[in-house]
């Protein structure tokens, strides 16, 4: 259980964010471009998050990027790792807090409560971070549900959309170019890259062996492919491309089920919520064991880093959901790809200084150079699209 809640846990910290982007960015593309668009970003990301799952049991002392930086790229490589994981959690944080800001305005407005967007996700964030601080297992615990709740919202809304599906939706494409579709992807990769929270995970399933930490990345990253390509099955063959393209924020996409029914609009509005609870949960917890792990062992300074300044910045990039993924990409980019394969190409190597005392307990992913070069190939694709906005 602690295993299938760990990658729950994987699973969450991708479905927010990618769940409610997804329709709005790649409804333009129809179903089944963005489904194949999904398939390849999909294999680079869990190819590179099973890189990174090698690194961090391959080196010794792995409780956080900061540590497993620091032994296998020396401390130049731990202070830019550090930035850019920094960076990237500020904006994936930003982005769950304005979305979270959002739903929660809108949801109380419907039973005629009118709490502003910043006093909503102020009081989330300050509750969120007393779970975070309280460890792992309750984090675990609480998340398992939540990812119940909201696998189960997900089922309900699909089955009832399903009866609705216009088949000639599903055809719909609008006019782009290759060009436009590599655009986009960053965001794509940034609705699949949970990979930040794997130093976190394998320091906690320590005992676990290789197999089980290869099958809980594999199974963290599945579970949000067949949500995607269903959610967006679902969304396009109701909607068609041309509605959903017109989105802007997540209020606008759920406020579009009206016209189905208003059970349905409530479903969708709970299940966005949990889906960014999830997410929320998983990156607060990546950014509090990171600034244990190289700022501070004091809870109390990292849970206000950790937790009021993502606030702060939230309430001077609101409006910006969308834009706070994209720039996530980019940072992604060389933390979540180029970053682990730098790592592993070094934990390879047999004078390798700081490897694991223990052999079973390592893992080693498959494919051997030729998915080394894949991955910075990979990695390059994502680069170059974030330049072509």
């Amino acid at each position: 259980m602690k295993l299938f809640g760990s990658s729950l846990i994987l699973s969450g910290t991708a479905l927010g964010a990618g769940m409610l982007a997804i329709p709005m960015v790649l409804a333009q593309f129809g179903f089944f471009v963005s489904a194949g668009l999904m398939f390849v970003i999909f294999f680079g990301t869990t190819y590179a998050a099973l890189l990174l799952a090698e690194a961090c049991t391959k080196t010794k002392q792995s409780t956080g990027m900061s540590s497993i930086a620091y032994f296998t790229l020396g401390r130049k490589g731990m202070h830019f790792m550090n930035l850019l994981f920094y960076l990237l959690l500020a904006c994936l944080m930003i982005a769950y807090i304005i979305g979270i800001g959002d739903l929660l305005h809108s949801m109380l407005l419907e039973v005629g409560i009118n709490l502003s967007p910043f006093a909503g996700y102020t009081v989330f964030s300050l509750v969120m971070g007393l779970v975070v601080v309280a460890g792992k297992s309750y984090i675990d615990k609480l998340n398992r549900g939540l990812f119940i709740l909201m696998v189960a919202m997900l089922f309900v809304v699909i089955f009832s959309l399903f009866n609705h599906i216009e088949w000639a939706n599903l055809n719909q494409e609008s006019d782009f170019t290759a060009n436009d579709v590599v655009q986009y992807s960053a965001v794509i990769f940034t609705s699949f890259a949970s990979m930040v929270v794997i130093p976190s995970l394998v320091s906690y399933n320590q005992d676990a062996t290789t197999k089980q930490i290869r099958n809980m990345v594999l199974l963290g990253s599945i579970i949000p492919l067949i949500c995607y390509l269903t959610w967006l099955f679902a969304v396009i063959g109701n909607l068609g491309v041309d509605a959903v393209s017109q989105f802007e924020n997540i209020s606008q996409l759920i406020a579009a089920f009206d016209a189905e029914t208003t059970m349905l609009k409530s479903v969708v509005a709970i299940f966005s919520a949990l889906a960014l609870i999830t997410s929320y949960l998983g990156v607060s917890m990546a950014l509090y064991d990171q600034n244990k792990d190289a700022v501070t062992n004091n809870s109390a300074l990292a849970y206000v880093l950790t937790f009021i300044l993502p606030l702060i910045l939230a309430t001077l990039f609101a409006n910006q959901f969308i834009s706070m993924l994209d720039y996530a990409g980019m940072v992604l980019v060389f933390l979540a790809i180029w970053g682990p394969l730098a790592m592993v190409i070094k934990v390879r190597r047999p004078d390798f200084a700081h490897a694991h005392h223990s052999e079973e307990q390592t893992y080693t992913a498959s494919g051997g150079q030729p998915a080394l070069v894949a991955t910075f190939m990979f990695g390059a694709l994502i680069f170059v699209s974030w330049f072509m906005g």
